[in-house]
């Protein structure tokens, strides 16, 4: 099987790729793993290291925007797992240029170059964020699309994207949604990694409004598990919901770090809350489980304390990102 990964150097792509050529999916057998990726900020080499010397990897740097690339590189592949995004809800709300221009207009040259190809099994995965907020209950994945960031909005709109061209184009796709992220390797500007390399570097925390905001966390190696059993078994033209079961306020978040780190609470410093800032975000992983057998495996507590300490372990990799990030 010929498989093509966009944003495969990026936190979670690189995670599938890691674990898709050390056998991790039965079920994948990839015989070739083409990474495409643009090398942005987020996008790191480093990332593919322990399996840069593997025969089946090709690397090769482009931007998914680019159609002729994409399409020479979708010609003969059997499957596309399309992770390559901009994901960052704040630089959304700075600017939401790149967003719209990777998220939607690079989607869409992936399905047009897949649609071409013909017989190509495309996997697109997007984000919980799409539903919006949420008081009460749990998502699921019949739900109509409430974005309230200019991200979240870039990602619904590749989603309804994709799904149409299943249905007029009748290309397999398969869309996942997923809760928040956390593991090794994640950029540093997103929270678990924000947080947890200021406090081993003695520094306080920014923590947004109240702290009261609530989200479900999900390890990497679930939800590329996840991506994973969608891409083998999943239905053409549905949706999968991902999620951890774990859902925390961010202070709560926060205190778990406190702890992991040895800080105590005058390390965090409250923040005015961002605009358009959901208040709860949880999905109903039902479908997933009842289709597919999935389950999370990862116990938060232990991947959050296996993330803290790979963090202090590994400064040469983050150092070089932080110092790019604003105070």
């Amino acid at each position: 099987m010929r498989v093509l990964v966009t944003g495969g150097a990026g936190f979670i792509g690189s995670h599938f790729v890691r674990r898709l050529l050390s056998g991790g999916y039965p079920d994948l057998p990839a015989t070739r793993a083409v990474v495409l990726d643009k090398l942005t900020y987020a996008g790191n080499l480093a990332n593919l290291a322990p399996v840069a010397d593997d025969p089946r990897l090709e690397f090769v740097r482009g931007d998914i925007c680019d159609g002729p690339l994409v399409e020479r590189l979708t010609h003969g592949t059997d499957l596309v797992v399309h992770f390559a995004a901009e994901s960052h809800v704040d630089r959304s709300i700075e600017d939401a240029s790149a967003f719209v221009t990777t998220n939607v207009m690079g989607t869409h040259t992936l399905l047009r170059a897949a649609a071409a190809a013909g017989g190509v099994r495309f996997v697109h995965v997007s984000t919980d964020e799409v539903y919006g907020s949420v008081d009460e209950g749990s998502w699921t994945e019949d739900e109509p699309l409430r974005p309230n960031s200019p991200y979240a909005a870039s990602k619904a709109s590749s989603d309804l994207l994709a799904l149409a061209f299943h249905r007029t184009h009748n290309l397999d796709v398969r869309v996942t949604r997923c809760s928040n992220n956390y593991g090794p390797h994640q950029y540093p500007e997103k929270a678990v990694p924000l947080f947890t390399t200021r406090l081993i570097d003695g520094l306080d925390v920014p923590l947004y409004g109240d702290g009261g905001n609530r989200r479900d966390w999900l390890h990497v190696d679930d939800h590329c598990r996840g991506v994973a059993l969608v891409a083998a078994g999943g239905r053409a033209g549905e949706v999968y919901n991902i999620g951890g079961g774990t859902e925390l306020t961010n202070r709560r978040l926060v205190g778990r770090l406190l702890e992991l780190t040895g800080r105590d609470a005058s390390a965090v410093r409250h923040v005015e809350d961002r605009a358009g800032h959901d208040r709860r975000y949880s999905v109903d992983t039902g479908k997933i489980s009842r289709e597919l057998g999935y389950a999370p495996r990862t116990p938060f507590d232990r991947g959050l304390a296996d993330t803290v300490r790979w963090y202090r372990e590994n400064r040469s990799w983050w150092e070089p990102l932080k110092a790019a990030l604003p105070a």
